[in-house]
């Protein structure tokens, strides 16, 4: 299978993805590394990841070239490869307090005692995008390995360059092997790991997270499906303007708006909407594409020339319908074999458009007016997602009178897209967005953990319900 350089257009790497029968010898040996991964200790497994980010640091270098290759963006590359290592650091932390051993306490019934245990799945398939190849990868293997999980990772075969160097950081530390492993492949390969795995932790478009859950379901196990997103920003006639903006901008169009938590809508009180628009667009000129070089701008190339035919499909539909320009391009643009969209700021429009309704995964920021705190919570919720979403107003209940009522997993106040800084808390994705426990947090490790208890009769006389 060929892979093109986002940049260029051109093919410019070849993966191997394993034949089933490679992928089943594979899996059965990591099943059976995983039961002396799991009898080691919380204090190992935490030793053996802390030797892995020592070895990912002397490769700190090899990464991001490789991430680079694959994405065509590079201070987002940089940004996803240290946070690697606290990433490693806050889970380490956390599991100590969380694998910590239980007493045994007493039943509601007084001579019966319950001793609780977990048991970790022996072997946990993941499944991850191509918008942040390195993070959405671990996002899910790190609290797994903890939690004494043997983890198989299939990242997307659209980046699929940083596998081999991540690979050869793995293959460095004697613990790790065989209970990681990173392999390439399409959509067969994840399939595959459906059949073969106990638990499939998947993030990405919500088509294909739903060929995903019928897969799990085939086979029955569990799933965790993070998926897409429409997010939706609601600003208020008291909000700070100059913060809104600045702040919505950013969340807009960071890498190139490919995120599952950009905002893709913009609810405003009418009574500012022309002085926020003039200030957003302002802003937005200037920013610059990152052509002919990484270093030339802030906006990177779209990575998957999928994405480029349904963004182009999107803008299409919403002129033909009414939308104006405000700044940006009516379309992605072609430099030297990549696509970049400009960032792209559209008035005039309503939710009969695509641009309103359906993801885009682009830089793309269509304004549209509310009169009424009723009619701005009306359009938040008028969509298939719930992923999370942001409200700015001049005080913090103001805000949160909105927020309380917007249907999604998390709310920025006066922010935007803080979960990808902020992992406290306990998320669940709303309606199309995904299903499945929350990733943040300690919780996040009950879902590679059965709860096993053992119901102890201490007495020596017989039971009061027995016969005889």
């Amino acid at each position: 299978m060929k892979i093109k350089n986002p940049r260029t257009g051109q093919y410019y790497y070849e993966i191997f993805p394993p034949s089933a029968k490679e992928l089943k010898v594979k899996t059965g040996l990591m099943r059976e590394a995983q039961i002396t991964w799991v009898k080691s200790g919380i204090e190992f497994r935490i030793d053996a990841l802390q030797a892995w980010k020592e070895v990912v640091g002397e490769f700190k270098d090899e990464l991001i070239d490789a991430l680079c290759m694959d994405t065509g963006r590079k201070w987002e590359t940089i940004l996803e490869v240290d946070l690697l290592a606290s990433f490693i650091d806050k889970w380490s932390n956390i599991s100590r307090n969380f694998f910590s051993k239980t007493d045994r306490k007493t039943s509601s019934i007084p001579f019966l005692e319950i001793e609780q245990e977990y048991e970790p799945y022996s072997l946990v398939g993941v499944i991850s995008p191509c918008n942040f190849p390195l993070f959405l990868s671990l996002i899910d293997t790190i609290p797994a390995l903890l939690a004494g999980c043997a983890i198989i990772v299939k990242p997307s075969e659209i980046t699929p360059r940083f596998i081999e160097v991540l690979q050869k950081t793995i293959n460095q530390v004697p613990d790790l092997l065989g209970i990681l492993n990173y392999i390439e492949g399409g959509e067969e390969t994840g399939e595959e790991l459906g059949k073969l795995t106990d638990i499939i932790c998947f993030t990405g478009s919500t088509a294909t997270g739903r060929k995903v859950y019928q897969t799990a379901c085939d086979n029955f196990i569990p799933v965790f499906l993070e998926l897409g997103g429409k997010d939706a920003v609601v600003v208020t006639e008291t909000a700070d303007i100059e913060h809104a903006t600045s702040a919505i901008l950013w969340g807009s169009v960071t890498n190139a708006g490919q995120s599952c938590s950009s905002i893709e809508r913009i609810y405003v009180h009418r009574n500012i909407f022309h002085q926020f628009v003039s200030r957003l667009v302002a802003k937005a000129n200037q920013l610059n594409l990152a052509f002919p070089s990484m270093d030339s701008g802030q906006i990177g190339p779209i990575i998957s020339e999928k994405r480029v035919a349904i963004i182009n499909e999107q803008l299409e539909d919403a002129f033909k319908k009414g939308a104006i320009l405000k700044a940006g391009s009516r379309k992605c643009e072609e430099l030297d074999g990549g696509y970049y969209c400009r960032p792209t700021i559209l008035t005039n429009v309503t939710h009969e458009m695509k641009i309103m309704t359906d993801e885009t995964f682009g830089p793309i920021l269509p304004v549209m007016t509310y009169t009424n705190v009723d009619e701005a919570v009306k359009f938040a919720n008028a969509t298939q997602y719930g992923l999370s979403g942001a409200v700015f107003a001049g005080k913090e209940e103001e805000a949160m009178t909105i927020a309380r009522q917007m249907k999604c997993g998390a709310v920025s106040i006066n922010d935007v897209a803080l979960t990808a800084v902020i992992h406290e808390g306990k998320i669940n994705a709303f309606k199309m967005s995904g299903i499945g426990g929350t990733r943040m947090e300690a919780s996040a490790f009950e879902k590679f953990l059965k709860q096993k208890a053992y119901l102890i009769n201490g007495q020596k006389t017989k039971d009061p319900w027995w016969f005889g």
